[in-house]
């Protein structure tokens, strides 16, 4: 399973914001193309592989990841050479200032910049800076020389890198890269009983579009989003207050967040298989979030999915960390469920 650390880290560190993802995709193809029958891209530039079934399967799964991060776009430029810049998907604008970030496709090192403390306004003295209070600083020294290297609707990406730490992982973009990971390993593996499409989705963060894309095209039975979800289980001081989800407790099963809900049948199915195969599992709080299975599910006539993730912390932040386990612990869920599944379950 070490090839899944070394996959997880070559994916964490390829830089895709939403809507800029052919990086990513890029890395994703070598991991695949001798271990799928079909690997396409389609218009919107979600990348589908295909695992074919046994002769007259009776099923077809659809498995997603969304390949997309957050980050930033660049959306002007001031007369010093900095760059004006907006968010793509949810960041807090407090983890932002003083950060070494990556412009652009040639990779341009920037430094997101604020006015220092020894001039800020005392009023503004602790709180977060709102995004139009910030620039990103890449050494230019007029507009037309920050227009030519980094114009409008320019992608900025954090340049954390990935790398061990102890029994965790540190690195960018877990959120998704984690489930992009988990989902390579699946279709690596052996056929399953079903058709199976895994699908690397293209703008998770700004609206769940290409998984309603994939799941339009691909009619599936049964969707099963893989993620990389919220882990907030640091000490809270006094506070009683029940974690999203913690490290080292197995991967999280959603029983609903803001953008859809497991069908019953379907929830029961893959804690039965977590129990039956002694495999570590937790519930992910719910109402928190949302994935691709919101976009799945209301698909067509109507398609039944959940979503299994892997907790990590900080997430949505320039570095998330995540225990190895807990990604393994992942596959091995998802394996045992879908191969547990019988035509009487998908046909519910």
């Amino acid at each position: 399973m070490t090839d899944l650390i070394d996959r997880l880290g070559k994916l964490s560190d390829a830089r895709g914001i939403s809507g800029d993802e052919t990086a990513v995709r890029q890395a994703l193809r070598p991991m695949l193309e001798d271990h799928v029958d079909e690997l396409r891209v389609d218009a919107v530039g979600n990348l589908i592989a295909r695992k074919a079934g046994p002769p007259n399967s009776q099923g077809r799964i659809l498995v997603t990841a969304h390949m997309d991060e957050v980050g930033l776009m660049v959306t002007g430029h001031t007369g010093d050479g900095a760059l004006r810049v907006e968010t793509v998907g949810g960041i807090p604008s407090k983890v932002l200032p003083g950060l070494t970030v990556l412009v652009g496709k040639n990779a341009t090192p920037g430094v997101i910049g604020l006015q220092a403390i020894h001039r800020a306004d005392r009023k503004m003295s602790g709180r977060a800076p709102a995004i139009d209070k910030l620039a990103v600083d890449i050494g230019a020294t007029s507009r037309e020389e920050a227009e030519r290297e980094a114009p409008v609707g320019t992608s900025i990406v954090f340049a954390t890198r990935f790398a061990n730490l102890g029994h965790s992982c540190k690195g960018k973009a877990f959120d998704d890269r984690v489930g992009c990971a988990a989902l390579v390993e699946l279709l690596r593996g052996e056929p399953f009983p079903f058709e199976l499409y895994g699908v690397f989705t293209v703008q998770e963060e700004v609206g769940l579009r290409g998984a309603q894309v994939a799941a339009y095209t691909v009619k599936p039975d049964l969707g099963i989003a893989l993620e990389g979800t919220l882990a907030d289980d640091l000490p809270k001081g006094d506070l009683d207050v029940s974690p999203i989800t913690e490290l080292g407790k197995g991967p999280a099963i959603t029983v609903m967040d803001r953008s859809y809900t497991t069908p019953a049948y379907l929830l029961s199915h893959f804690i039965q298989t977590a129990e039956i195969e002694t495999l570590p599992h937790q519930i992910k709080q719910p109402g928190i979030g949302g994935t691709d299975a919101g976009g799945i599910h209301r698909t067509r006539a109507g398609v039944p999915a959940i979503t299994v993730a892997v907790p990590c912390r900080y997430i949505h932040s320039p570095v998330s960390v995540l225990r190895e386990d807990d990604l393994r612990g992942l596959v091995a869920l998802v394996d045992a469920a879908v191969r547990r599944l019988t035509p009487d379950i998908l046909r519910r």
